[in-house]
């Protein structure tokens, strides 16, 4: 996947910013919508892999139209659709805060729901243990 540029008529160059970047802005946006059990992986290589950073967060970006995938596992006893509505929200938010890039299509995957009983991960234990850092 080719970086996603940003280009402003009064800046003096071009913005490039990784798509990583991107996935990772969306993964803790994501995360932390209260719902949100956690991340799931879509591919099996992204489950064996050592970065962690954006696990379940699949960002394509096609000419000037960006799009985002996001597979979770919900609570028990949440509504659906306004966990996923309020999941496309915050992304967009974060995304458009933080970077300026305006994201087109938040899709969210539901990969399943998560019985009460089972204990939430700690925040940071999805991530790798450096990414939380802030050297």
């Amino acid at each position: 996947m080719s970086d996603i540029i940003k280009s402003h008529p009064e800046s003096l160059g071009e913005i490039v910013i990784a798509p990583q970047v991107v996935e990772t802005i969306v993964a803790i946006a994501a995360a932390k919508v209260e719902g949100v059990y956690a991340l799931r992986n879509k591919r099996f290589a992204d489950r064996i892999g050592k970065k962690a950073d954006g696990r379940g967060v699949y960002v394509q970006q096609t000419d000037d139209k960006i799009i985002v995938d996001i597979y979770v596992y919900l609570t028990y006893g949440v509504s659906v659709p306004n966990v996923a509505m309020e999941m496309q929200r915050v992304v967009k938010d974060n995304v458009r805060d933080m970077s300026d890039i305006v994201i087109d299509d938040v899709n969210i995957h539901v990969s399943g729901i998560i019985p009460e009983k089972t204990p939430k991960p700690d925040f940071k234990e999805l991530f790798d243990e450096d990414f939380l850092d802030a050297d």
